[in-house]
């Protein structure tokens, strides 16, 4: 029986309200009102509600936390020892394009430390949870990590740096390599899922760089918690900080972190 705490159950019932709304929009998306943030980087009517309702429901059960949100930034509380890290739309140009692959994402830091973690996409019906020391699980299966021990076995997910941000050079240069010695890539457009599947073994690896912290707060707590291994892109644990991740089991981890920073643009 998986342990449910108070604040991931609070955290999945916010994410299940939010939720319903999204599935009507993504029933009417001829019906958004749409807004240009920047090159090829989308905000719907939908983000933003969607990120409103989760604040209302998390503050309302938890007063005084801290917000990181993809939208208004930080959002400061009386209590600085608990924030929320919150991902209204993971996929946001997937939604717009009336693709299913998007998601919901909610993390918890207590001092700094991630203890619970969320990933949901509504259309699916896929909640993807995790609490620290208590395992990762989606619905109610508990997930482990791949067990692939081999590159050349291995399928590989990452993302792609988007119209007008930097790195289209290096990130070839790495696609070219990881390429050349797996059995495959795949690039879905939401980090948080991407990291979430591979916590569920259906990838074995995922990298990606320049990320925020809503991207990957709750799938880093996700993939360790079903027995993975996640780090920067130079080794340490600072994904947050630096934007950058490379996530996967123990066997694939330094092979494929040998491969990735030896690709040279």
């Amino acid at each position: 029986m998986r342990y449910l705490s108070p604040a991931l159950n609070v955290m999945m019932a916010a994410a299940r309200k939010a939720g319903r709304a999204l599935i009507r929009d993504f029933g009417e998306l001829e019906n958004l009102q749409i807004s240009k943030k920047g090159p090829a980087d989308f905000v719907t009517s939908a983000d933003q509600r969607t990120e409103r309702v989760l604040v209302e429901e998390l503050s309302k059960a938890r007063p005084g936390y801290c917000f990181l949100l993809e939208e208004r930034g930080l959002v400061e509380g009386p209590d600085k020892t608990h924030r929320f890290i919150i991902d209204p739309i993971d996929g946001t140009t997937n939604f717009m394009h009336g693709l299913p692959q998007f998601a919901i994402s909610i993390a918890l830091e207590r001092e700094g430390q991630l203890v619970s973690a969320l990933v949901f996409n509504p259309v699916t019906d896929e909640m993807f949870v995790a609490e620290r020391g208590q395992g990762a699980y989606l619905n109610e299966k508990r997930l482990r990590v791949a067990a692939r021990k081999n590159l050349n076995e291995s399928l590989i997910a990452s993302g792609a740096p988007f119209m007008g941000k930097e790195g289209h050079d290096q990130f070839l240069a790495e696609l070219r390599a990881v390429l050349d010695a797996t059995a495959g890539m795949r690039r879905f457009g939401a980090a948080s899922l991407d990291l979430a599947w591979m916590a569920a073994g259906k990838f074995d690896a995922f990298w990606e760089r320049s990320l925020q912290p809503w991207d990957i707060a709750a799938g880093i707590l996700l993939v360790r918690e079903a027995g993975g291994v996640v780090t920067d892109l130079t080794g340490r644990d600072r994904m947050m900080e630096t934007g950058d991740i490379l996530a996967a089991n123990d066997a694939l981890h330094k092979p494929l972190f040998d491969l990735i920073r030896g690709a040279k643009a």
